[in-house]
């Protein structure tokens, strides 16, 4: 495993007691509104949850995750299939990404740290587009949450 290659990780200060930013990630329509997703379902450990995605040029899109863990205002995470954006392709056989997101109260606020790993074991053909997308999709949503939240206390 390459861990320059397998693992992406943010993190961001958010300006809020950790409880606030823990309802922003395991309240699932909340979740909905900063990461631009339609979800209707609650966040349920060994639950898979969907909903159409509302980011712009993604709207033809399902976003689906199986939740696996959620360990009260410290530990948040779920699997999905990183950057399946191909309508036609049927990325069911492919093996998931785990995204975690981890909370500690700091000075100041919340350190929000988001981990997404296992990309080596995405495909060959699709994994540097992966990592790359996925990359760039994590820095947009570290502002999207940091905003939410400070924009809803």
């Amino acid at each position: 495993m390459n861990t320059q290659t397998d693992r992406i990780e943010k993190q961001v200060l958010i300006k809020a007691p950790r409880h606030r930013v823990w309802r922003a990630i395991t309240n699932s329509a909340e979740f909905g509104t900063w990461f631009r997703v339609l979800l209707q379902d609650p966040f349920i450990p060994g639950k898979d949850i969907s909903g159409p995605i509302q980011y712009p040029g993604y709207e033809h899109l399902t976003w689906t995750v199986t939740v696996e863990k959620m360990e009260p205002e410290h530990l948040f995470s779920f699997r999905w299939h990183p950057h399946a954006t191909d309508p036609n392709k049927d990325y069911s056989r492919e093996p998931t990404t785990l995204v975690t997101f981890e909370l500690t109260e700091v000075p100041g606020g919340t350190r929000l740290v988001l981990t997404e790993s296992g990309f080596d074991g995405i495909p060959l053909e699709r994994r540097d587009t992966a990592y790359r997308g996925n990359t760039e999709g994590w820095t947009i949503q570290m502002t999207n949450i940091e905003r939410h939240v400070s924009q809803n206390p």
